[in-house]
């Protein structure tokens, strides 16, 4: 028609030059304290120049506001707001720079998240490139590249910071001197960061027991202390950005964290593509590879249970074929959008192992959380009459204080039952 103005729908973006991955700086987003300090030390290995951020703050929020729908989930307002601040602190070369997020690429938004990031770096930083790490065949051609070794170093990598991140809750509430829990934690990620130069990372027994016993040599006191589950959507669960420091305010308390070990959600995307093959028979091949990759990690991650069971000083992981028991309790296995049967699993475990007391981390635009988290507590509260469970809302308008209030009541009611 004349007069009609073209319009051009290809999406270009700037992509990533992998033969210049030196020159640039990748940020990722702390959502995992405790791991991507390791897994940062495998990924420069490969080449690559990535920095974890480390800016909080109300601005970052804000920052996240203006570029993403209030309606959007809330992990996902908050990465793109750190993502922003950062670019904009003057500390980074745009030219330099690009940006890099994980996909699980299940039936959440979190899958759609390159395309969030991508609309709001356009609009101040168009040059930043966005990278993608995840294994679904997602944003292909614009990602990390992988081979067998570099993936066998990264579950060792998520599998010690597991352990490092349980000695860690478990000893620093106890410690007798101040600060002795962090250095045992900096020091196992040194070891381990030389373990990995000196090509021994992949020895988990080893590099396992040195972490035990580092934490073991520390001298703590043992008192009752309220244990606290931490369970939930993904981001939430452990970034301290998306629950408000939600450890430090528990310890603050005179509690326990318990957070459960990202290796379980891990199994939990690997199990699903089991079970969609085995039920729906979609992609039988990439179910057989799941089985074998399963049974490898299920392999290894008892063999750091044993390791723990036998020093006797710390509560083991979770045996994940266990955790899978408890969801058919719940949950069935089929409801697996988000993080589904994986929180009342992690919640029916919690209890099973006398951690009664638990936090569901519940951000904003969550439903497949809410929907499987705060609808399942009912359920779990039948088979565990004892269970302490609170839903607590993460989103820009909730308030620290409201957030810590509903916390420190559901701790009124857990010091009630230990007093009776």
């Amino acid at each position: 028609m004349i007069g009609q103005p073209t319009v051009d729908f290809t999406d270009v973006h700037p992509q990533f030059p992998y033969e210049k991955r030196a020159e640039y700086t990748i940020l990722v987003p702390d959502m995992l304290p405790w791991h991507f300090e390791l897994l940062i030390h495998l990924i420069a290995k490969r080449g690559y120049h990535v920095e974890m951020l480390q800016n909080h703050g109300r601005q970052v929020i804000d920052e996240g506001l203006k570029h993403v729908h209030n309606d959007t989930c809330f992990p996902a307002l908050c990465i793109i707001g750190q993502y922003l601040d950062a670019l904009k602190s003057g500390k980074y070369d745009p030219d330099k720079t690009a940006v890099l997020i994980t996909q699980s690429g299940g039936g959440c938004r979190a899958s759609n998240y390159v395309s969030l990031i991508r609309k709001a770096l356009k609009a101040e930083f168009p040059q930043v490139p966005v990278l993608s790490m995840n294994l679904s065949g997602l944003e292909k051609g614009n990602g990390l590249k992988y081979d067998p070794m570099f993936l066998l170093e990264l579950a060792c990598g998520i599998f010690y910071g597991d352990l490092i991140m349980t000695c860690y809750n478990q000893t620093l509430p106890y410690e007798v001197r101040a600060g002795e829990s962090a250095a045992a934690r900096d020091a196992c990620m040194a070891a381990l960061k030389g373990a990995s130069d000196k090509g021994t990372f992949r020895r988990l027994k080893k590099n396992a027991k040195l972490v035990l016993d580092t934490f073991a040599a520390v001298p703590v006191r043992k008192k009752d202390k309220i244990k606290v589950g931490i369970v939930g959507e993904i981001y939430v669960k452990y970034s301290p950005l998306g629950n408000s420091d939600l450890e430090k305010f528990l310890l603050s308390e005179g509690c326990e964290p318990v957070v459960p070990a990202l290796m379980d959600f891990m199994m939990y995307c690997v199990v699903n593509n089991i079970n969609d093959a085995k039920f729906y028979g979609r992609r039988r091949m990439v179910g057989l590879l799941c089985r074998i990759v399963y049974r490898y990690l299920l392999k290894r991650q008892r063999k750091i249970i044993s390791l723990m069971k036998n020093q006797g000083v710390y509560e083991p992981l979770h045996d994940f074929e266990h955790l899978r028991k408890c969801a058919d309790k719940v949950l069935n296995q089929g409801v697996k959008m988000g993080e589904g049967w994986l929180i009342p699993a992690e919640m029916a475990v919690l209890c099973e192992t006398g951690t009664k007391n638990i936090v569901c981390t519940q951000p904003f635009g969550c439903l497949p959380n809410h929907i499987a988290g705060k609808g399942a507590v009912r359920t779990v509260k039948k088979l565990y009459p004892d269970a302490n469970i609170v839903p607590v809302d993460y989103d820009p308008s909730a308030t620290r204080v409201n957030q810590e209030n509903r916390i420190k009541l559901m701790l009124a009611q857990a010091r009630e039952r230990e007093e009776e």
